[in-house]
């Protein structure tokens, strides 16, 4: 599937070791919990497993927060940052499972009640085919909850201005509702929804390594975007900057 992929293993490795300010403490409002939080309990969810998820932002979310039963999968592992992120939320090495592994070639031993991935399938140019790889993990009745950047949105335009580097690594393309749907609703999924998340919000990767035009051009876009969508508060393609999918096998 290397045609499919727009990242690769060095991709990842120089990706994350250049980044700043991983290790934090995750607050119970982090992004998405509250959407997580009202499905575990709808659902009765015991355990999850997050693919492409390093360094393990949601595993360790859910085990702290929700007290499941989580497992990371990725291509690429990094596990001192993995035992700093495990100990600034007041965990140890071994309160998550870690799988580091190729996803398309990994058979997983076991299914779980909710398979998860936060940014991970717009670096594939197959949309419907990184959906369908979640689909080995997720046991007969389980939720699949998928959430990828809206670069179709204002934060689209800052990332292919500012930094087209980062930009190129994702497909546009799937970033887009009714392929979403359509491509569940193909896969068999039940329970499918597709929506635009967030008021608003514009960001750059290594912020620090941007030029003083791009910070200030960002900040900018941040407040104006901010303060409208304080007045109009709601989610739009327009301005939101994720997307969700949920669904159920």
């Amino acid at each position: 599937m290397d045609n499919n992929l727009l990242t690769d293993r060095t991709f990842w490795k120089s990706f994350w070791e250049s980044r700043k300010g991983l290790i934090f403490k995750l607050k119970p409002n982090y992004v998405f919990g509250d959407i997580l939080g009202k499905l575990i309990k709808e659902k009765g969810i015991k355990n999850a497993i997050e693919l492409g998820g390093f360094p393990g932002y949601y595993s360790i979310y859910l085990k702290k927060y929700q007290h499941l039963k989580t497992t990371l999968l990725d291509y690429f592992i990094h596990p001192e940052l993995i035992n700093q992120l495990l100990a600034a939320n007041d965990l140890k090495p071994g309160d998550i499972d870690i799988i580091e592994t190729d996803l398309f070639a990994y058979e997983p031993a076991e299914k779980f009640d909710m398979v998860l991935s936060f940014g991970l399938i717009e670096h594939f140019n197959d949309t419907q085919f990184i959906i369908k790889e979640h689909l080995k993990f997720l046991k007969p009745g389980g939720t699949l909850f998928i959430t990828l950047p809206n670069f179709k949105a204002v934060n689209g335009w800052v990332q292919k201005n500012f930094d087209k580097e980062n930009y190129d690594k994702h497909n546009i393309n799937s970033m887009d509702l009714t392929l979403l749907h359509d491509s569940c609703k193909a896969l068999g999924l039940k329970d499918i929804e597709t929506y635009y998340h967030g008021k608003f919000t514009v960001w750059l990767e290594n912020k620090s390594e941007q030029s003083a035009i791009a910070k200030g051009i960002t900040k900018m876009i941040w407040v104006m975007g901010k303060v409208f969508t304080k007045i109009i508060p709601i989610d739009s393609k327009a301005l939101s900057p994720y997307i969700v999918v949920k669904a159920t096998l």
